[in-house]
């Protein structure tokens, strides 16, 4: 479609497209718009698969066709924070949003977190969920999580030059206020924004407030080819 910009958005961790699909479709028509699969990440994963960041960057940016502005959601943010830092001329912009890996959160904190965020999500995400995280199963959750403990975003954000948009939903423990902040700072193009209502979910839960704020902010992005 002539004129249209291009975001891909790629799941969080043991989640499928599905979850971000109400996003894609708020943006509407000036955007053409679709998902990555990657092991751990929409994909069922094999025993032995790397799921280091840096890794399944290089694995993202193999099924990038044309420059295009990257999605990722909790901890696939860290994927395509490094697609970003790797190939700077093929990545427009990027949308984080609900990054993981503030360093403050510990396992026990985390976990106290998670429970905090939970009570702010509805029932009828259970049905999309659940079924995604026991197709990825606790052995890929537990190791995709420990990657992403050992990436630092807030490092590879700082080699980003295009711009960064770094979201959350008001109730998202996992992702506070003061980390969006510094992640958006780290950033040489970064700006921040917390949604008016919503948790981690919010590309399932809050589509058309997230899709706004894409378009304030990257809907000039250059990835028309």
């Amino acid at each position: 479609m002539p004129g249209c910009r291009t975001l891909l958005a790629v799941p969080g961790l043991g989640l499928t497209p599905r979850t971000a699909a109400p996003t894609l479709h708020a943006l509407g028509p000036g955007w053409r718009t679709g998902a990555v699969r990657l092991p751990g990440y929409g994909e069922p994963c094999a025993s032995g698969v790397p799921l280091d960041p840096a890794d399944l960057a290089g694995r993202l940016l193999d099924a990038l066709d044309r420059p295009a502005v990257l999605l990722g959601h909790s901890a696939s943010c860290h994927v395509v924070a490094e697609a970003a830092r790797r190939a700077p001329g093929r990545v427009a912009g990027l949308v984080l949003v609900g990054p993981t890996g503030d360093p403050r959160l510990t396992p026990p904190v985390l976990a106290h977190r998670w429970v905090r965020t939970a009570v702010h999500e509805h029932v009828w995400e259970l049905p999309v969920l659940v079924p995604d995280w026991l197709r990825s199963g606790p052995v890929t959750m537990a190791r995709g999580f420990a990657a992403t403990r050992r990436h630092r975003l807030d490092d590879a954000l700082t080699c980003v030059d295009a711009p960064v948009l770094v979201v959350r939903g008001r109730h998202d423990r996992l992702s506070p206020a003061d980390w969006v902040a510094a992640l958006a700072a780290a950033a040489p193009r970064g700006s921040a924004a917390s949604l008016s209502g919503g948790a981690h979910m919010v590309p399932l839960t809050r589509p058309a407030s997230l899709a706004a704020r894409i378009e304030a902010v990257l809907g000039g992005a250059r990835t028309r080819r």
